[in-house]
C-alpha cells in the first residue's frame, strides 16, 4: 500500500490497496499457499518470534496473501487495522474471546442471523458471559438492557432477515456513554454502502463469505477496527486459537472487493426493482426493504447508506405451506441459505437460517412461518419476477 492510499477514492482502494509485489513483478497479487517462512539465520528466527522484528512467522496468523486481504478492507472500512478469519462466525467467536471475560455482559439485537444468538446464549454463557437481547429499534431497550458490566453491544444492521435498520451513531454515542463497545455486523451492506466506523462503531464485522467474496465460491470473515483493539486482543484469538482464514480463499477475498462497487450497485437496483414489484402481488402481505419508502427506516437507510443493499424478505398469506410452494416453485432462483452472491437465493428463515430457535424466539424476531427471505443476484431482473409469479399465482 502506498503513502498516497488516504487520498484514493473507494473504487481505486478497493482496487490498488494491500499490494506488495515480490521481485517477479506479477500485475495480480500473488497467493503463499506455504504453512511456513524461512529465516536467514537463528537470530533472525528469533526477532521475528520475539516481536522484535515485523515479518512472516506462520501463516496460521502471518501470511502476505492473508495480509493483502486484510489491509484492501480495512482501507475500505477506514479502519486502522483488520484480521481476517476462517469464518464470520469464527469473527464473531474471536472478538468475544479477545474483548471480553467471566462476568462481562453483551447487550445484542435481537434481530441477528440464528447462529449468533445460539453462540451468545449457549456458548458464550458457558464462560459466564450472560446477553441480554433487545429489539433492535428500542433505543429505550438498549439503554435499560446496560448494567455496570456491560462491555459489548452487538448488532446487524440491515438485519437478518427483517431489514431493519438501526442509528449506527446513536448506539455509538450510548455504548461509549457506558465505556462499552459497539460492535456492528456490516455483512449486507459492506463498506461499499455503509461504514459504521465512520459513524462512530468500534468495529465493523464481516462473513466474506457473502457479498465481499460475491460468487458463492469460500468461507471466510474479517473483523475491522482499531490497532489497538484489533491488533492487540483480537489478533491474539487467531494467533493463538488458529481460526486461520486460509491464503487461496484470502486471494479470492481480494479480488472479490476489486468489483464489490460495482456488484452492490446493482444488486440494490435489482432488489428494489424486485421490492416494489411484490408489494404488487396480492398473496404477499408485506414486503421487507429499505429502499422502499413503506420501510419504517426508510428515512434513517437513506441517511446512513449510499445504498440499500441486494435483501428483500417477504411474508406470503397461508404460512408455511404457501412459503413453501412459492420456493419449489422457483426455478431460476436457487434454493439454499447463502446470500451476496451472483446468482439470486431463495429461504425459508424460520426452518433454515433461524430453524435452531425456539417458536418464541422466532416469534420476538418476527419471523413468521409464511416468512420468505431473497438475496436478489445479478439476473435479469425480469426473470426473477417471472419465477416468483409462478408459485405466487
Amino acid at each position: 500500500m502506498t503513502d498516497d492510499n488516504n487520498d484514493w477514492g473507494f473504487a481505486t482502494r478497493a482496487v490498488r490497496s494491500g499490494v506488495h509485489r515480490t521481485n517477479e513483478g506479477e500485475h495480480s497479487e500473488a497467493i503463499f499457499p506455504t504453512s511456513s517462512f524461512v529465516f536467514k539465520s537463528a537470530a533472525h528466527a528469533a526477532a521475528r518470534f520475539g516481536g522484535t522484528e515485523p515479518g512472516n512467522i506462520y501463516s496460521r496468523f502471518t501470511n502476505p496473501t492473508v495480509r493483502a486481504f486484510e489491509e484492501r478492507l480495512a482501507a475500505l472500512e477506514g479502519g486502522e487495522r483488520c484480521v481476517a478469519f476462517a469464518s464470520g462466525m469464527g469473527a464473531i467467536l474471536a472478538t468475544g474471546l479477545g474483548l471480553l471475560k467471566s462476568g462481562d455482559h453483551i447487550v445484542s439485537s435481537r434481530a441477528v442471523f440464528g447462529t449468533i444468538t445460539i453462540l451468545f446464549q449457549n456458548y458464550f454463557a458457558k464462560f459466564g458471559i450472560e446477553t441480554t437481547f433487545v429489539p433492535l429499534t428500542d433505543y429505550a431497550a438498549w439503554e435499560r438492557a446496560i448494567r455496570p458490566n456491560t462491555k459489548l453491544l452487538f448488532l446487524e444492521t440491515p438485519s437478518n432477515p427483517l431489514t431493519e435498520i438501526a442509528d449506527i451513531a446513536r448506539l455509538a454515542k450510548l455504548a461509549h456513554a457506558h465505556k462499552a463497545w459497539l460492535a456492528v455486523d456490516n455483512c449486507f451492506c459492506t463498506p461499499a454502502l455503509q461504514r459504521p466506523l465512520a459513524l462512530g462503531a468500534d468495529l465493523s464485522i464481516h462473513s466474506a463469505t457473502k457479498y465481499i467474496d460475491g460468487q458463492g465460491r469460500c468461507v471466510g470473515g474479517a473483523v475491522v477496527g482499531s490497532e489497538a483493539l484489533v491488533g492487540k486482543d483480537i489478533f491474539g484469538v487467531l494467533r493463538t486459537g488458529g481460526i486461520a482464514l486460509s491464503p487461496f480463499n484470502a486471494w479470492v477475498f481480494l479480488k472479490g472487493l476489486e468489483t464489490l462497487s460495482l456488484r452492490m450497485k446493482a444488486h440494490s437496483e435489482n432488489a428494489l426493482a424486485l421490492a416494489q414489484w411484490l408489494e404488487k402481488q396480492p398473496k404477499v402481505k408485506r414486503v421487507y426493504y429499505p429502499g422502499l419508502a413503506s420501510h419504517p427506516q426508510h428515512a434513517l437507510a437513506k441517511s446512513q447508506q449510499t445504498g440499500f443493499g441486494g435483501i428483500v424478505s417477504f411474508e406470503v398469506e397461508g404460512g408455511q405451506a404457501a412459503a413453501w410452494r412459492v420456493i419449489d416453485s422457483t426455478r431460476v432462483i436457487s434454493i439454499t441459505a447463502n446470500l451476496g452472491d451472483a446468482k439470486s437465493t431463495i429461504t425459508h428463515p424460520a426452518t433454515t437460517t433461524h430453524g435452531r430457535l425456539t417458536p418464541e424466539q422466532r416469534a420476538e424476531a418476527g419471523i413468521s412461518d409464511g416468512f420468505i427471505r431473497i438475496s436478489v443476484g445479478l439476473e435479469d431482473v425480469e426473470d426473477l419476477k417471472k419465477d416468483l409469479a409462478r408459485g405466487l399465482s
